[in-house]
């Protein structure tokens, strides 16, 4: 079991950078305006009434 978890390990530490360095988001585009505006309010949960 311990070889395979070792493996692993390397698997995910190599995948690491595998696409090169991180590098910083550029400036948002500018994305156009749909005409779509959804807003409203959410709530879940358990509630207990007497």
């Amino acid at each position: 079991m311990k070889p395979i978890a070792l493996i692993l390990a390397l698997v995910a530490l190599a995948a690491c950078g595998a696409d090169g360095e991180p590098q910083r988001p550029g400036a948002p585009e500018m994305t156009p305006q749909t005409g779509l505006t959804i807003s409203g309010e959410a709530r879940f949960g358990v509630t207990k009434t007497y």
